[in-house]
């Protein structure tokens, strides 16, 4: 099925999935660990990106005189509960710190979510933005294990991923509701043929350990974390898990961690009716006239007229392929993601009216991990394999018609795509950890936890959740009155300011600030 794939990836981080970035083999696959806390890692400059990465080039060299990205691959086991057993790779990337030496801190450790993303790709792609962090700190970032170059998943080829993505993924009759069905098994059996090895290993809890063994190779007390999206629910496993060696830390575009399955795909189909609502709103009222529609209802009712248009007649998009309704919706939410993409949207849908849906297209690519030259990365394989670890719940059609009615209701434009997304993990060859991560963090220290009261993939109610559930005295608060996912790299500076002191100053601010 061509699911919405559980929608926690940042938008810069799905197309950032499409740069460049990483590094030369995924592990050492076979060695015996010896004690991999020593390990020392051989930094060296960064080759062009795999496929699994995004393909492209290596990573521009930092501006001026301010040295180059270098790569590693740190060795982890690929089984923790048999750490003297075989071994993976872990691909790292850092930037040193520009500061002087004596105000060096140590690391900050950056996950930019998904689960999926290629950090190694996606810290250089942004880095700039962190510039005032580098500071103090290197920046690192890494290919959470079965992403990317670090033992990467992968499921179906570049074709068949292009058949796959141009399914129907909200059937109208029982004809559909087979194909959609058919499609998943495929996928998913594929993902079991090519990454049986790989699949029981990818859970969250690894992940975190990972971060552990990180910290301890890069030469840190204490884990000084930069977690945005899913990064923020890796960021509270590792609280949970390694509560006394939490530095400092913060979480932006918050997962709620409360949530199952199901609750947080009907959270997401609310909170991308709301960044519809928001985006229509805004186009009329600009001075110019809006060129989607004369109100922010017409802007709405001319989408929906278009998906319908779609789902009986696609158009063409990007050559041989065609726009379809499925496309379509997900180029539409990829566009949400952020008010920077927002006239895109506009170019868009306008195009799309006039029978041309390129660009719709290209937004919907960029979500799925899809390049110019028609080669994939494996951002969905990893996605779909770390939430379907994660996630204990398993869904069927049956289950997900039941429930209809309420995510129609949550969205008429995103509903039906959200929920039968739910059926993504329903044969998954590995069972689910949990209903939801646990993520209590008794004794640690104080973590930063910021909420976007516009943000589509995680509503802003998560970030308070997380507050609650890290534990009193743990979670501190801090709200963002703004639009799109995430608010660090919104450029607030109410925000940069509250976070630069905190992480570089090591100034706690009061939980419950408000930033507009």
């Amino acid at each position: 099925m061509p699911r919405p794939f559980r929608l926690r990836a940042a938008a810069l981080t799905v197309c950032a999935a499409l740069l460049p970035a990483l590094l030369a083999g995924c592990g050492e696959d076979g060695d015996k660990a010896e004690d991999l806390t020593e390990q020392q890692l051989d930094w060296k400059d960064c080759p062009a990106p795999s496929e699994a990465q995004g393909g492209g080039s290596s990573p521009s060299p930092l501006p001026g005189d301010r040295g180059e990205w270098s790569c590693a691959t740190m060795k982890a086991p690929l089984d923790w509960d048999d750490p003297e057993g075989d071994t993976i790779g872990i691909a790292l990337i850092r930037a040193r710190s520009s500061g002087a030496a004596s105000e060096r801190i140590g690391s900050l450790i950056f996950n930019f979510g998904g689960p999926g993303g290629s950090g190694v790709t996606t810290l250089p792609a942004f880095g700039d933005d962190y510039a005032a962090l580098r500071t103090r700190y290197d920046l690192v970032s890494f290919d959470p294990r079965g992403v990317g170059r670090s033992a990467p998943v992968t499921c179906l080829d570049d074709q068949r991923l292009d058949a796959y993505f141009q399914q129907d993924a909200t059937p109208d009759d029982a004809a559909e509701r087979t194909e959609l069905l058919n499609g998943t098994e495929e996928f998913n059996a594929a993902c079991e043929k090519n990454s049986e090895r790989m699949l029981p290993h990818v859970r969250t809890t690894d992940a975190a350990r990972d971060l552990d063994l990180m910290r301890q190779v890069l030469g840190d007390e204490k884990l000084h974390y930069f977690g945005i999206s899913y990064g923020t629910e890796l960021g509270g496993v590792y609280a949970h898990l390694f509560p006394e060696k939490v530095g400092r830390a913060v979480f932006d575009a918050v997962v709620d961690p409360m949530e199952t399955a199901e609750q947080g795909s009907l959270a997401q189909a609310r909170g991308f009716q709301l960044a519809l609502d928001n985006y229509a709103e805004d186009c009329v009222s600009r001075t110019e006239e809006c060129p989607v529609g004369d109100s922010a209802q017409d802007v709405k009712d001319r989408i929906a007229e278009l998906l319908e248009d779609l789902d009986r007649t696609p158009v063409p998009g990007v050559f041989p392929r065609e726009l379809t309704q499925t496309a379509a919706t997900n180029g539409i939410v990829q566009a949400l993601y952020s008010q920077d993409f927002w006239e895109f949207l506009t170019d868009g849908l306008e195009q799309a009216y006039d029978g041309d849906g390129t660009i719709l297209m290209v937004l919907s690519d960029s979500m799925n991990g899809r390049g110019e030259n028609g080669e994939y990365s494996n951002l969905v394989p990893a996605n779909v394999a770390i939430n379907c670890a994660d996630d204990k719940p398993r869904y069927t059609p049956e289950d997900v018609e039941r429930r209809l009615p309420e995510f129609r209701a949550a969205s008429p434009l995103f509903g039906e795509y959200l929920a039968w997304g739910m059926v993504g993990c329903t044969d998954w060859a590995v069972p689910g950890a949990a209903e939801h991560p646990d993520v209590r963090a008794p004794g640690a220290a104080p973590i930063l936890v910021i909420g976007n009261t516009g943000d589509p993939a995680t509503p802003y109610e998560g970030a308070r959740r997380m507050v609650r559930a890290l534990g009193e005295g743990v979670g501190v608060e801090l709200t963002y009155e703004g639009q799109g996912h995430g608010a660090y790299n919104s450029e607030n500076a109410c925000v940069q300011d509250v976070v630069h002191g905190y992480l570089l100053d090591g100034k706690v601010p009061a939980s419950g600030a408000v930033c507009s």
